[in-house]
């Protein structure tokens, strides 16, 4: 549970109402519930330190938890940031996959090696596997986008600025919620962000931008005006002088400064920016946000820092950065992308009571098929995810909490008591149970007697704790090494390595593939070695501590293509098996291809 709760406001004076400018314009089913969140305060949770890289003087934090949690965590420690950058879900519609590629076999790299010049790269076996789904009930999506908006508020300076991406989807509606929290003299721009990849369609005209929505807190903001190349022929206010000749395209130019419709490149799948995650954003785009809004040494935040391009952008240019993500994926993204920009962080965990299988939407989807007797109930509303049928009690809805909804994990009187008055009320007549399972919760038996004291059912509402699900979902990888010491060196050798989960993965992949196998298109399996070795992706080595914090004193990764990542160096060496260090290794850190990592004692 959390140790306390943190306003969301600055304390109010004695006699001051602490919601005095939460009014909702929006109008909608649902609109107030997220009064009674703010009411009760962001939930603080301890936060333990993952890994410190290099010394981090500047206090540089990766976190991994949803944008409240680390806002709460913020806030405690007294820390403001500067400049804010968020591009958080669309309520698209649409999941996103990761392509998981196996690595090469380096049991047989010298082999590879010789005949690189006779394999057909584009034949890497791979697969997908879900990262997250932007699936949004609109009235749930704009109170999640409300109660983050107002938390992020909540830890921005006096001079701070905050720009909002989104698209068409949902950026009408977000922009009423910040015109609200922000207010509307504190709206600056509108920016139009257009770029020219993607389809086009004969049915409309093609969608080709994005909108980025930037406010300030207060009027004394940041703003430092930036100028671009412009090849149009302007008449007045310019001299010939002005005038340059772009050596690039021989066309002539003169500069201008920067408008609300920014012509930038997407991130190219052959540029080295490229991290091989969904929504990634491009440097470029970042650059002119941070260099705009920003000076050297202050602290730009990202809380939804998916493929880290905003830390990076800022540690680029002088910044210090915060950055937060939910997804175990995400985090692990934004980590080895600092790495090997050579920037400095500690890496903290929020320990909100639930142990992700991957990230949220995954642990969403192992939850449904875990729990004994649940199917879907087209009759029920959309709160409850399915119903069990009992012999004696008939149809007994479930409720589960949404991991990427802060606002349901958490199982309080606020929430109890919508189940109570909102959602139970709209249930059949014939209902006499209901099943509520939780990921974490304030005190067990002070909800219990909120329910006993409450009168206004009379359907049994039964309490089960999430974790006991989760907690057998979660399967430790399996290593089997020998160790050498020679000449100073500490060397590593693997000689096995199985995953489980990764082992579930590629078997339902060869199910699938051979389901829709065809003549035309034969049944072409994922086929594994007896080592197993091309399921790691990194690998770290611990010299300094065999428990605590980590400390990656050695450490190698495996990119999709086999080549070795020394540290943070890219190299053009495939992997032998093998991780060597200087000093005596305390422990193991194991990656593998999905992103689950273990960790080995040395003995």
């Amino acid at each position: 549970m959390p140790i306390k709760y943190i306003p969301f406001f600055p304390e109010p004076i004695e006699g001051q109402a602490i919601l005095d400018n939460f009014k909702r314009t929006l109008r909608y089913k649902g609109a107030y519930d997220v009064a009674d969140n703010l009411r009760r305060g962001m939930p603080y949770y301890e936060v333990e330190k993952q890994e410190t890289v290099g010394e981090n003087a500047d206090g540089n934090l990766v976190i991994r938890g949803e944008c409240v949690s680390a806002c709460a965590y913020l806030r405690e420690k007294g820390i403001k940031v500067d400049l804010v950058y968020i591009d958080p879900p669309f309520a698209s519609g649409a999941d996103y996959a990761k392509k998981v590629y196996i690595r090469r076999n380096p049991k047989v790299a010298e082999a590879i090696a010789h005949a690189e010049q006779e394999l057909d790269f584009d034949e890497f076996k791979a697969f997908e596997e879900k990262m997250y789904g932007d699936v949004w009930d609109k009235e749930k999506y704009l109170n999640w986008m409300y109660e983050n908006l107002v938390a992020i508020k909540s830890v921005m300076s006096e001079t701070a600025s905050i720009y909002v991406h989104l698209d068409w989807h949902i950026g009408s509606y977000v922009k009423v919620l910040m015109d609200e929290i922000f207010g509307e003299d504190r709206f600056l721009n509108e920016i139009i962000w257009l770029y020219k990849t993607g389809g086009a369609t004969k049915e409309s005209w093609a969608k080709k931008h994005d909108t980025i929505l930037l406010y300030t807190k207060t009027e004394e903001h940041i703003f430092n005006p930036l100028q671009e190349k412009s090849y149009m022929m302007h008449k007045y206010g310019f001299k010939k002088s002005d005038f340059k000749i772009d050596p690039e395209n021989g066309l002539q130019y003169s500069m201008v400064y920067c408008r609300d419709v920014w012509d930038l490149p997407s991130v190219g799948s052959a540029t080295d920016e490229r991290e091989d995650y969904a929504t990634q954003k491009p440097e470029v785009l970042l650059e002119r946000i941070i260099k705009a809004s920003s000076n050297k040494g202050m602290i730009v935040a990202d809380f939804f820092g998916g493929s880290g391009v905003t830390a990076a952008v800022a540690h680029k240019h002088g910044r210090k950065f915060v950055t937060s993500d939910i997804g175990l994926n995400a985090i692990q993204t934004i980590r080895d992308r600092l790495k090997a920009a050579n920037a400095e962080f500690d890496l903290l965990e929020v320990k909100d009571g639930v142990s992700l299988y991957r990230n949220p939407v995954q642990t969403m989807d192992k939850i449904k098929s875990l729990i004994p007797g649940l199917k879907n109930e087209d009759s029920l509303d959309e709160f409850w995810e399915g119903a069990i049928s009992d012999s004696k009690l008939g149809t007994v809805p479930v409720y589960v909490p949404n991991l990427m909804d802060s606002s349901t994990k958490l199982l309080d009187v606020v929430l109890m008591n919508r189940i109570l008055h909102e959602a139970i009320p709209d249930l059949d007549n014939s209902i006499k149970k209901v099943i509520v399972y939780y990921v974490d919760i304030t005190d067990k038996a002070e909800i219990e007697k909120f329910i006993k004291d409450d009168d206004s059912t009379l359907v049994e509402i039964e309490l089960r704790d999430l974790k006991e699900i989760l907690d057998d979902v979660v399967i430790n990888d399996y290593v089997e090494c020998d160790f050498e010491e020679s000449n100073g060196t500490n060397t590593i050798i693997f000689n096995k390595f199985v995953s489980d989960r990764v082992n579930q993965k590629i078997d339902e992949f060869n199910q699938k593939s051979l389901a829709n196998s065809s003549e035309k298109k034969p049944y072409n399996p994922i086929v594994i070695s007896d080592e197993g070795l091309e399921l790691i992706e990194l690998i770290s080595v611990d010299c300094t501590a065999s428990d605590g914090e980590w400390h990656s004193d050695s450490e190698i990764k495996i990119d999709k293509n086999g080549y070795v990542i020394l540290n943070g160096a890219k190299t053009k060496q495939f992997w032998d098996g093998t991780i060597s260090s200087a000093k005596k290794p305390l422990r193991l850190k194991i990656r593998n291809i999905c992103g689950d990592e273990s960790e080995i004692e040395i003995d």
